[in-house]
């Protein structure tokens, strides 16, 4: 299945760099801060106070990076790769990204959403086909993409083993980051790798489990800090960003530092 026009439109990847640039020149000397942009589900959303304590990885990833690298996160709920792009929210992105900037790519939760055809999407063909839209969009603005294998949900076997959630997902975006040479962060591998370590008990106290709801999907605070350490990690490792960009790695992080402000009507 290809895309179409409107679809490519929407996501304003036909936006001349001139254009996408106009009026964004570094006035300042010196090395500017950069922006890394967040583009995802709900796994790494912003929660507001009706949804305390739901946390996404989002969230806390600032409390890793240093001061002169600015998170903007447009991830939102219940988007996949496929509706993001078709609501224009990647064209948002895209409008303001800068050379030097950093667009974060997970998606995969609502892709496998197969009942739902405004989000569904097929890994080895318009998966695919979404995902180098971001990263040719975000390559033709001079700014780095970088894919991030989804987050695993909570999931144990009768065995106590952590299982996997989403199926071929992860294995088509480490093929198209191979492909197309971009960074990889494995963050599918690495918390399933965490939940197991933890344990089934033990994994409650990570996501977003209260007396009114066992959810196995989004995270408390503890886990979104976790996630979010994971993705520091794996930024650091893969090079994408230096020793003086991150902080705190191994460091404790108070649950007091994430607060969820009032929605805006």
């Amino acid at each position: 299945m290809s895309l179409t026009r409107r679809q490519v439109a929407a996501a304003g990847i036909g936006v001349p760099l001139a254009l996408a640039m106009n009026g964004t020149a570094e006035a300042t000397p010196g090395r500017r801060s950069r922006t890394l942009y967040i583009a995802g589900d709900s796994t790494a959303a912003q929660k507001y106070a009706d949804a305390a304590p739901e946390t996404g990885w989002g969230m806390a990833l600032p409390f890793l990076l240093h001061r002169h690298l600015t998170v903007a996160n447009h991830a939102v709920n219940g988007r996949s790769s496929k509706s993001f792009v078709d609501e224009g929210r990647l064209g948002v992105i895209l409008s303001s990204i800068r050379p030097g900037d950093l667009l974060l790519v997970q998606f995969a939760h609502n892709d496998e959403k197969t009942a739902d055809p405004t989000r569904h999407t097929e890994p080895w063909s318009t998966y695919q086909e979404y995902l180098r839209m971001y990263v040719e969009g975000a390559r033709a603005r001079g700014a780095r993409p970088v894919l991030a294998t989804a987050v695993e949900r909570r999931r144990f076997d009768a065995d106590g083993r952590a299982v996997p959630s989403h199926g071929e997902y992860p294995v088509a975006m480490r093929a198209l980051a191979a492909e197309e040479r971009v960074a990889l962060l494995d963050i599918q591998a690495l918390s399933l790798a965490l939940w197991q370590e933890l344990g089934g008990e033990e994994t409650k106290k990570y996501f977003n489990w209260t007396a009114a709801e066992q959810d196995n999907t989004h995270f408390n605070p503890p886990g979104a800090i976790a996630v979010a350490r994971l993705v520091a990690r794996e930024l650091l490792r893969t090079r994408v960003l230096a020793p003086r960009d991150v902080r705190r790695l191994d460091a404790e992080i108070p649950q007091a530092w994430i607060t969820w402000p009032e929605a805006v009507a």
